[in-house]
C-alpha cells in the first residue's frame, strides 16, 4: 500500500449547508436504488466506482447514465466528490476502502506537488448492517470521517421501495454521522444513532424483519400444500390476512392483533395441527417455536394444557 497523505476533514461555513457531491462505490441492488434516489433529491452523483470487471463496468455504465455520472474503476477514480458511499457486499468493503485509500494518497501527492486544489473527498459511508465503520479504517487513517449508514429496508432487483419513513442506523465519527443525518432527512428517512457494541444485535433484528420473515412465508406455503394448495395459490390466498395482520400490528399493537386457537386456549385444535405436521418436520419446528413465543409474549389462554404439547 502506498504511503498515505493526510488531509483535514473540515467543511467551511460557506459550503456547510450545500448538498455534497457523492461518489457511489458499487453498482449492485443498493447502489442502483440509492444513486437515483439521491439524484432525485438534488444530490449530484459524480462517479460510480466499481472493480475492473466487464459485468461490473457494464452495470456501472448503465447506472451512471441514469444519474449523469461517470463510470470509473477503483484504479482511475477522480475522487472529486465530497462523499464516498460504499454500496458493496460486506466482504468487499475493506478491500475497496483500501484500494481507494491508495488512490486518495496518489491523487493527494500529485496535487500537492502541482500546488493545485486539495482532494475534495472528506467523508466515507458504508451501508453494511452487520459491520462497523472501522471497516473504513484505512480511509479514516487518511483523514476521512467515516460512518456506517444502514437503511432498514430490503433492496432487490425489480422493486423500488419508498425511503419515506425508513429508519437508517448510524454509527461512526461525529462529522460523518452529522452529514448522514442531513442526507437521510433529505431522503425523508429517519436516522438514529447505534452504539458500536449493539450493531450485531441490530443486524440480527434486521435479518428477522425481512429475510427470515420470507423464510417463514415459504414454510407457510409448504404447510398449505398439506391442504391441497399449490404454493402460488397459497401465496395469493394468504395475502389478505397477512396484510390485515400487518395493519392491525401497526394500529393496535401485537397483543390486540392476536387471534386464533392460542388466544382461545384450544389445546385440542393445536394437538391436531401438530399431528398433521409430523410429515412436515420443518413446518412443525417453526410452528412449535412460534407457539412457544406466543405463550411467552401474547395473551394465550390455557397455558397448562398447551405447554406440554410443545415439548
Amino acid at each position: 500500500m502506498t504511503s498515505i497523505v493526510r488531509y483535514a476533514a473540515r467543511v467551511s461555513p460557506r459550503t456547510a449547508n450545500r448538498k455534497p457531491t457523492i461518489s457511489i462505490v458499487g453498482a449492485g441492488s443498493l447502489a442502483s436504488f440509492l444513486a437515483p434516489a439521491l439524484a432525485e433529491t438534488g444530490y449530484t452523483i459524480a462517479e460510480i466506482i466499481v472493480r475492473h470487471r466487464p459485468k461490473s463496468l457494464a452495470r456501472a455504465h448503465m447506472l451512471a447514465r441514469k444519474v449523469n455520472a461517470r463510470a470509473v474503476t477503483l484504479e482511475n477514480a477522480a475522487l472529486d466528490a465530497q462523499l464516498l458511499w460504499f454500496c458493496v457486499s460486506d466482504r468487499a468493503i475493506r478491500v475497496a476502502a483500501d484500494a481507494l485509500a491508495d488512490r486518495a494518497a496518489t491523487l493527494g501527492a500529485e496535487r500537492a506537488r502541482a500546488s493545485s486544489r486539495s482532494l475534495a473527498t472528506r467523508v466515507a459511508f458504508h451501508s453494511s448492517g452487520a459491520l462497523l465503520s472501522r471497516e473504513l479504517k484505512t480511509l479514516r487513517n487518511a483523514g476521512f470521517s467515516v460512518a456506517s449508514v444502514h437503511p432498514l429496508m430490503t433492496f432487490v432487483p425489480g422493486a423500488r421501495p419508498s425511503l419515506a419513513g425508513v429508519p437508517f442506523a448510524l454509527e461512526g465519527d461525529t462529522a460523518a454521522t452529522k452529514l448522514a443525518r442531513r442526507i437521510v432527512h433529505d431522503l425523508q428517512g429517519e436516522s438514529f444513532m447505534l452504539a458500536a457494541r449493539k450493531k450485531a444485535a441490530y443486524h440480527a433484528w434486521a435479518t428477522m424483519t425481512s429475510p427470515l420473515l420470507l423464510a417463514y412465508w415459504v414454510t407457510l406455503e409448504d404447510a398449505a400444500r398439506g391442504a391441497g394448495l399449490t404454493r402460488e395459490t397459497a401465496r395469493r390466498m394468504s395475502l389478505p390476512i397477512i396484510q390485515q395482520t400487518l395493519e392491525n400490528y401497526r394500529n393496535l399493537g401485537p397483543k390486540h392483533s392476536f387471534s386464533g386457537p392460542f388466544i382461545r386456549g384450544d389445546a385440542a385444535t393445536v394437538a391436531k395441527h401438530l399431528a398433521l405436521l409430523k410429515n412436515r418436520p420443518n413446518g412443525r419446528a417453526v410452528y412449535i417455536a412460534l407457539a412457544r413465543a406466543a405463550l411467552g409474549k401474547l395473551p394465550v389462554r390455557n397455558r397448562k394444557q398447551l405447554l406440554p404439547l410443545l415439548g
